[in-house]
């Protein structure tokens, strides 16, 4: 292997964002009058986009009615983040830079809209590790699509060989696998050892350290 560039997913792999996405939804759920899901119902969610996310637990719903899910979510998620603030998970700055120390471009491809994913670079102040981020608004089609990854690769004119996407939830691996790159799991995310391994995953972590302890990359 020669990893030039690492792809990585943010909520459950950069950051600890779960409790304070589970309990938007679920409150979303109530403002909506919908059978409020469970904690791992709601987690099983993460990683897609908060539309599809609502579609995925309430397949009945209307287009509008999904869009009105999202206006509600949106609010409810700003104001419980400064209850629960999200964290970023242990071991991550260090394992950024020593990977920047190693020469290999750093990038994010996440199903987060680009303002609250920018809020929170800036917020942990990590944007700088990062050259290039691919946010929900910036490709026609989200993750378990291959898209983000293969404009990463075009973009940045890297071939897929060199790429490693990381990432927490089969989704994630889904989407690198289908764009031909190697992929690594993460276990400390919102899925677990079992799902990644079927999803495919490659390579399959406990803690983000491992990245360079096991020469992953």
């Amino acid at each position: 292997m020669n990893i030039k560039l690492a792809i990585f997913d943010f909520d459950g792999t950069i950051m600890d964002t779960r409790e304070a996405i589970v309990l938007a939804k679920q409150e979303t759920m109530r403002q909506m009058g919908l059978p409020v899901a469970d904690e791992q119902a709601c987690a099983g969610t993460i990683g897609l986009s908060g539309k599809t996310g609502f579609q995925k637990l309430f397949p009945e719903l209307s287009d509008e009615m999904l869009e009105l899910c999202m206006q509600n979510y949106r609010r409810a998620f700003d104001e419980i983040k400064e209850k629960v603030p999200p964290t970023l998970f242990p071991g991550m700055i260090d394992t950024l830079d020593k990977l920047k120390d190693r020469g290999i471009m750093l990038t994010i491809a996440t199903s987060r809209n680009g303002k609250s994913l920018r809020e929170f670079l800036d917020q942990m102040k990590i944007a700088g590790y990062f050259s290039y981020v691919l946010a929900a608004e910036d490709t026609s089609q989200l993750k378990p699509n291959p898209e983000p990854v293969i404009k990463t690769l075009k973009d940045l004119s890297y071939s897929p060989e060199q790429a490693l996407v990381i990432g927490d939830m089969p989704y994630d691996i889904q989407m690198g696998k289908s764009a031909g790159v190697y992929t690594c799991g993460v276990t400390y995310g919102n899925s677990n050892r079992n799902e990644l391994r079927e999803a495919g995953a490659d390579f399959i972590i406990d803690s983000i350290s491992e990245l360079i302890d096991s020469k992953i990359l």
